[in-house]
């Protein structure tokens, strides 16, 4: 086999594996065609978001590759996601990491401004 065809097989590859949810990252994601998350950091090994939301502000849904999360001024927030549709806390001070594609959308019920950091590995 040439080195045409292995390269065009492994671009075949790693075209498949692409997403194909035509869902918005996270930073592409807004609420109600505002942005919520600014870049901190983008390189070629990460890229840090952080995302702000005001009470009654969200994301809309959007599609999360592994990221690793950290609160840095917790709210309460409406959750709906695979598993349903939940209202959560989510302190200052939390942390989580998810190793797995997820999708979901946001909204802040509460009466304080919420601010995550979203750490995405390359």
């Amino acid at each position: 086999m040439n080195i045409f065809k292995i390269s065009s097989i492994i671009m075949i590859i790693f075209v498949s594996c692409k997403s194909t949810s035509g869902l918005p990252d996270p930073l592409a994601a807004g609420w109600k065609g505002q942005a919520v998350c600014e870049v901190l950091q983008d390189n070629e090994r990460i890229r840090v978001l952080k995302c702000t939301f005001a009470p009654g502000v969200g994301h809309e849904k959007h599609v999360h590759e592994p990221h690793f999360g950290y609160t840095l001024k917790g709210s309460t927030f409406t959750i709906t996601d695979s598993e349903g549709t939940r209202e959560v806390n989510v302190p200052s001070g939390y942390d989580f990491f998810n190793g797995e594609k997820t999708i979901h959308q946001v909204q802040n019920t509460g009466d304080s401004t919420a601010v995550f950091l979203i750490i995405e590995p390359k």
